[in-house]
């Protein structure tokens, strides 16, 4: 049985995060601990002068709002995180540290680019240490 998962979400796209949600708690059991992350691109230091202050906190604390409206219906406790760098090795990163049994996330149908540079979401699969499942 799993017992850790962990579930990036692109908070542009909170139906595939709630989807996914709901894949998480069909086939986990009440005890397993489920954590929520969204990951924020850096900002590259030179765009500092153009944004308002406090933009990256702002911008940080209006996603994890938006991981938490997903699990509002939710009786089981989900922990939400919110991460700044580059997506697939954050994820990676993040299911290391806290030791995930199984990353799910969803995946879009590819464009041109990812057949040639790759997607977040194959990066994850082909990295992974752990379980992945790619909800569709």
């Amino acid at each position: 049985m799993f017992k850790t998962i962990l579930i990036p979400v692109d908070v542009a796209h909170l139906d595939t995060g709630r989807k996914t949600l709901d894949v998480a708690l069909s086939i986990t059991g009440p005890e397993a601990a489920i954590t929520l992350l969204y990951v924020m691109e850096e900002i590259p230091n030179w765009t500092d002068l153009d944004l308002p202050p406090n933009f990256k906190e702002n911008s940080m604390q209006t996603a994890r709002e938006a991981l938490e409206s997903i699990i509002d219906n939710s009786d089981r406790k989900i922990d939400v995180e919110v991460r700044a760098g580059h997506a697939y090795s954050t994820i990676l990163k993040e299911a290391e540290t806290m030791n995930a049994d199984m990353i799910i996330l969803a995946s879009h149908k590819p464009g041109l680019k990812d057949f040639f540079l790759g997607s977040n979401t194959s990066k994850v699969v082909n990295h992974a240490d752990c379980s992945v499942v790619v909800v569709r």
